[in-house]
């Protein structure tokens, strides 16, 4: 062989070994790269681009958007209650400020405004107070708008007498645990049972009823209104009870439509018989208390027939005690009232 044939076949080899890449993964065997040509017009050491930047990250997911709107919200209605909550606190304030004032406005008020001048009467035991010289009255602690009438059994006409002060005594106890104003008018010597001729005492029934009737009516509400001007108020409410003669005496009244009340009490007594105008009155509380060791119960017990046939609220008390006032009777005829009056 030539030397030019062999130089030539050398060459062929050459490039056959330029050209068949390495069939070796590690990148230590792979074949290095050319150059890239260099562009026309471009300087020999100018640096070539790099790589294109990565794409700019998308905007986040609508879900994440929707959260945000959230909280804003729920920010605002926090905002909103606390304002609220704020309101209601000065509202509060204010309440509280007002009560205390008006607290303080009553302190500041004497109960009852105004005290009649003193009345010198035998009526009256003492401790207990004259409204005139025939009417003794009661106000509790407080003010009231409520008012018991209370008519007494038959008295004697001395200065001092048991029957006297254990009434008085009686209604100033209940009416003041009660919270309530009293009045005890006296009756009329001559109206008594026979025997008692000159006692205190009340019509309770036929002609001296009708005689005398309207006139003690007519006085119980003038007594009425001069208790409303002492203490200074209006009284809304207003009962009648009675014990012994003065209970047949408030039966007879209920009985005839000739007082109004609202609601009404025999102690110790009781009696009467349906009127022509029971079934045309409006039912008022009736109470009823009598005592195993008094004479009346059979009384007692037939008026509270009379009246639960007319639809009258009735209540029949009996107790272990005698004839006369007690203060238990009282005390369970203001439950009983009371009870009506959330009716």
């Amino acid at each position: 062989m030539s030397g030019a044939a062999q130089s030539r076949k050398i060459m062929r080899w050459l490039a056959a070994l330029a050209i068949v890449p390495c069939a070796c993964s590690g990148g230590a065997y792979a074949p290095r790269s050319r150059p890239a040509p260099v562009h026309a017009g471009a300087a020999a050491g100018d640096a070539q681009p790099g790589p294109a930047p990565p794409p700019a990250p998308a905007a986040g997911p609508p879900a994440a958007a929707a959260t945000s709107a959230q909280a804003a919200a729920a920010t605002a209605q926090a905002t909103a209650a606390s304002a609220q909550a704020t309101a209601t606190s000065a509202q509060a304030t204010a309440a509280s400020a007002q009560a205390t004032a008006a607290s303080a406005q009553a302190a500041a008020t004497p109960w009852p405004p105004a005290r009649p001048p003193a009345i010198e009467t035998d009526w009256c035991i003492p401790g207990v107070d004259a409204l005139d010289e025939e009417t003794c009255y009661v106000l509790p602690d407080a003010p009231t708008r409520t008012l018991l009438i209370y008519l007494h059994g038959i008295v004697p006409p001395t200065k001092e007498s048991q029957q006297k002060t254990n009434f008085e005594t009686v209604v100033v106890r209940a009416s003041r645990r009660a919270g309530v104003a009293a009045l005890m008018p006296r009756g009329k010597v001559g109206l008594a049972p026979k025997g008692f001729a000159r006692w205190w005492g009340w019509p309770t029934g036929g002609a001296a009823y009708r005689e005398h009737a309207a006139g003690f009516v007519a006085a119980f509400a003038e007594k009425r209104r001069k208790l409303e001007q002492l203490a200074g108020v209006s009284f809304s409410r207003v009962y009648v009870a009675g014990s012994s003669s003065g209970a047949f005496f408030a039966a007879a009244l209920a009985l005839g439509g000739d007082i109004e009340a609202d609601g009404f009490g025999a102690m110790s007594g009781g009696g009467g018989r349906a009127t022509p105008e029971l079934p045309r009155l409006a039912p008022r509380p009736f109470y009823i208390g009598f005592g195993t060791h008094d004479a009346v119960g059979g009384s007692a017990r037939a008026l509270a027939d009379v009246l639960r046939g007319a639809g009258w609220p009735v209540r029949v008390a009996e107790h272990p005690v005698g004839h006369g006032a007690k203060e238990i009777y009282l005390d369970e005829a203001f439950a009983f009232w009371r009870e009506h009056e959330a009716r």
